[in-house]
C-alpha cells in the first residue's frame, strides 16, 4: 500500500540529510515542498530528479483530501518543507490528520530539527521541556506570556530576528531579569551561536549586536 513519508530536510547544513531521507526522495512518485525554489537547491545537491509541487500554509487546507485521494490510489508521496521537520512549525499537521482520518500509513522520518540541538546546547534541564514555537506576534502573544509564568520545565521557542530583541525584552517583564536563558542562532550554519546567561543580560547584548539568522530561545522554568 502507498504511503505519505514525512521528511526531514538540514535546517542548515546541507550535510545533515540522511541517506535514507535522500533514498525515500528519489523513489516516491512525487514530492511534496513549502516552497520549491528553496528545495530545488536540495534536491539538485542529491541528485534527485522527483516531481516537486508545492504544499504550503496557504494551500493546505484546499491539497489535503486531493493528496490522500493520490496516495489511495497508489502513489507514494514525500512531504518537506523548506528546513527541518514538516509539522513542526511548518506546514504538515493537516495533511498527516487528513491521511490518519482515512486510514492512510505515514511514516515519519527521523531527522532535523532546531529547537533539540539548542536545548542541548543551552546547558538547561532537558528531562522535560516545552516547546511553545513561535508567540503569537499581536492577538493572544500576552495571554500566552501569562499562562507561562509559572510553568516549571524548561521553555523552547522560535524566533524572526526582527522580533528577537522585542521577545527577550518581553520575557523580562514576565519571568523577571535573573531568569536564565540561552540563545542560539544559524544552528548547522557558518555562523553558529549560542548565547548564555540571564534574560538582563541577553537583552544588553542584542542591544548592542544587531540579530541575524535564525533564532531559537531557550528559557528556564520556574525550578532555576
Amino acid at each position: 500500500m502507498a504511503k505519505l513519508y514525512v521528511v526531514p530536510t538540514p535546517v542548515g547544513n546541507l550535510d545533515d540529510m540522511t541517506y535514507r531521507a535522500v533514498k525515500v526522495l528519489k523513489e516516491v512518485d512525487v514530492i511534496l515542498a513549502e516552497d520549491t525554489r528553496t528545495s530545488s537547491v536540495l534536491l539538485k545537491h542529491y541528485d534527485i530528479k522527483n516531481t516537486l509541487q508545492s504544499h504550503h500554509k496557504f494551500n493546505e487546507h484546499q491539497k489535503a483530501e486531493g493528496v490522500v485521494s493520490r496516495i489511495k490510489a497508489g502513489e507514494n508521496i514525500a512531504l518537506i518543507s523548506d528546513a527541518g521537520t514538516p509539522g513542526i512549525s511548518d506546514p504538515g499537521f493537516l495533511l498527516v490528520r487528513e491521511c490518519v482520518r482515512n486510514e492512510v500509513e505515514v511514516e515519519c522520518l527521523p531527522g532535523a530539527t532546531a529547537l533539540i540541538p539548542a536545548l542541548v546546547d543551552s546547558g538547561l534541564p532537558n528531562e522535560k521541556f516545552c516547546f511553545e514555537g513561535f508567540l503569537p506576534q499581536k492577538k493572544g502573544r500576552m495571554t500566552r506570556l501569562k499562562s507561562l509564568v509559572a510553568e516549571p520545565r524548561t521553555m523552547v521557542f522560535y524566533e524572526s530576528p526582527y522580533r528577537v530583541l522585542k521577545t527577550l525584552v518581553q520575557f523580562v517583564e514576565y519571568f523577571g531579569p535573573e531568569r536564565l536563558v540561552s540563545v542560539s542562532r544559524e544552528i548547522s550554519k557558518i555562523h553558529e551561536e549560542t548565547i548564555r546567561g540571564t534574560l538582563s543580560e541577553l537583552v544588553q547584548h542584542f542591544s548592542e549586536v544587531e540579530p541575524r539568522g535564525e533564532f531559537v530561545i531557550v528559557l528556564a522554568g520556574t525550578y532555576e
